[in-house]
């Protein structure tokens, strides 16, 4: 028998809803409400970048200019921004083998792509990815195929820093032969991982604060370690500084006075001549 207090809701009421006791109808539509709102949210997340009109419009100008021949390559974007991928053709060459200068015809395709990118490396940043074939090299410039790809990556970003790109917003990376998009079984295939990256990041790296460093206010900088403490300096009477003794020389120590008597003084007209 169920207990009853005055004035409390008994508890085989089904307000109560006791273990076992079905949920209300309403609360299946709420949960189908709650779940539908979150993946919307994750959804937003995912095309963040692709929701970006600037992003936008330069995937749509890359993909145009691949569409008639200008350049080779593929435009990806996901959540993390954008990747134009330009890949080697047949008759045209990036790099020279086992060397890190621009060619003419790679000077060409930045020249092509630069007007986009400098729209979007205002706001974003662009990391430059070199990436070359599994052909291992050693060299008295490059040891491996890592220093290979950093160079050809940096050449790249002073290219663009000679139109005038933001610094700031240029980085260069080095992958080697470690992210190829085929295997590299033949030199159709080798010519296709022998690729430069351009990779546009939905978020810019972040800015540091405008309040400088803690201290930079006038307030009293704590010393460094081991550095040794100031001595307050004493002014004369008169206001001047005394005299610092020159660096090399000794400073004589006084001489003890017997007791009783005065220590002799020199003359008006200064120190004591020889012969006096």
């Amino acid at each position: 028998m169920a207990m009853k207090v005055k004035g409390m809701i008994p508890e085989d009421d089904r307000r109560v809803a006791p273990v076992g006791e079905p949920a209300p109808p309403w609360m299946v539509n709420y949960a189908d409400l709650m779940t539908e709102l979150v993946c919307f949210f994750v959804i937003l997340y995912a095309l963040s970048a692709a929701l970006n009109k600037d992003m936008q419009k330069a995937q749509q100008e890359v993909q145009e200019m691949i569409k008639e021949g200008k350049m080779a390559g593929q435009v990806q974007m996901d959540k993390e921004g954008m990747r134009i991928t330009l890949e080697e053709q047949s008759q045209v060459a990036f790099f020279e083998s086992g060397k890190a200068d621009l060619t003419d015809s790679m000077r060409a395709q930045m020249d092509k792509l630069a007007p986009v990118l400098y729209k979007l490396a205002e706001k974003h940043d662009i990391v430059v990815e070199g990436h070359t074939d599994n052909i291992p090299i050693y060299t008295r410039q490059f040891a491996s195929n890592w220093e290979l790809s950093t160079a050809r990556a940096t050449n790249v970003v002073k290219d663009l820093l000679g139109k005038n790109f933001p610094p700031k917003h240029l980085a260069a990376v080095g992958y080697g032969e470690y992210h190829p998009i085929v295997p590299n079984d033949n030199e159709v295939n080798r010519k296709k991982n022998r690729r430069v990256v351009f990779f546009i990041k939905n978020n810019p790296y972040p800015e540091a604060s405008a309040a400088g460093p803690p201290g930079s206010n006038g307030a009293a900088k704590a010393a460094a370690p081991g550095a040794q403490p100031q001595q307050p300096q004493t002014l004369t009477p008169e206001g001047e500084a005394p005299l610092q003794p020159v660096e090399g020389t000794a400073v004589p120590a006084e001489t003890p006075v017997p007791a009783g008597e005065a220590p002799a003084e020199a003359p008006a007209g200064g120190a004591p001549q020889e012969g006096e």
